[in-house]
């Protein structure tokens, strides 16, 4: 089986479409390991404990034929050795997950105010979208993360479909707590935590685009990357 990667957004409900994936009980999961290993210098698969971009991606592409393995990553750090490895971005699935960037901007600066311009994420998701569709394999896969909680059914069917898995639909909901895969980064998951399936959650922030011109430039360097994103998307309207 290949490996089918999530490649989100920071604050784009990835979290949650990884908590369903989870649920499915099919496959190997991995939460954020490209950014483990950036923040914390090793990840841990399934027993295993890899400490660099580079022998993961060796075990990703070599030795996974045997297993289904889903990663979930977020693209507010480059994931420059994963843009490098074109074998790695031919034979995955690839799915991107977007969120407009002025939500991004309030929802990332609520737990980080330290925050730079880079933290949006969708600049660098954009550069590893068309670095998978140049790389001439699978084809990218674009999911607006508003169909995810507006339409999950649909959304995840169609997700499903479109890289190659069974659509289980039990996977949709699941039991409130802390897990295990992302307890080192706990505070960003807080609503996840909460949660007991894919859902919208109302939210009002005290620093936004429109009262904070920072956000507001942030925001607008990042819009034409998700434009070009959610031109692309899968249409979950049917």
């Amino acid at each position: 089986m290949p490996v089918f990667a999530l490649w989100s957004a920071p604050r784009a409900r990835s979290t949650a479409f990884f908590r369903s994936m989870l649920e499915r009980g099919d496959l190997i999961a991995l939460h954020e390991p490209f950014c483990n290993l950036a923040g914390f210098g090793e990840t841990d698969v399934d027993g295993r404990t890899f400490d660099s971009p580079r022998a993961l991606l060796a075990w990703l592409r070599d030795e996974t034929g045997g297993v289904t393995v889903f990663l979930k990553d977020t693209t507010d750090n480059r994931h420059r050795e994963v843009l490098a490895d074109r074998r790695f971005l031919a034979e995955g699935r690839h799915t991107f997950l977007i969120r407009r960037p002025e939500e991004i901007a309030a929802s990332y600066y609520a737990l980080y105010p330290d925050m730079s311009i880079n933290a949006i994420g969708l600049q660098a998701l954009y550069e590893l979208y068309t670095a998978v569709r140049d790389a001439g394999g699978n084809p990218p896969v674009v999911i607006d993360s508003d169909d995810l909680v507006a339409r999950p059914a649909a959304t995840m069917a169609a997700y499903c479909a479109a890289v190659g898995l069974p659509f289980i639909p039990r996977a949709l909901s699941w039991e409130p707590g802390e897990r295990p895969e992302w307890r080192r980064s706990a505070r960003w998951h807080a609503d996840v935590q909460a949660s007991s399936g894919l859902e919208r959650r109302a939210r009002v922030y005290t620093r936004t685009v429109e009262n904070s011109a920072e956000l507001a430039r942030f925001a607008a360097h990042h819009r034409p990357f998700y434009e070009r994103l959610h031109a692309a998307r899968l249409d979950v309207s049917l």
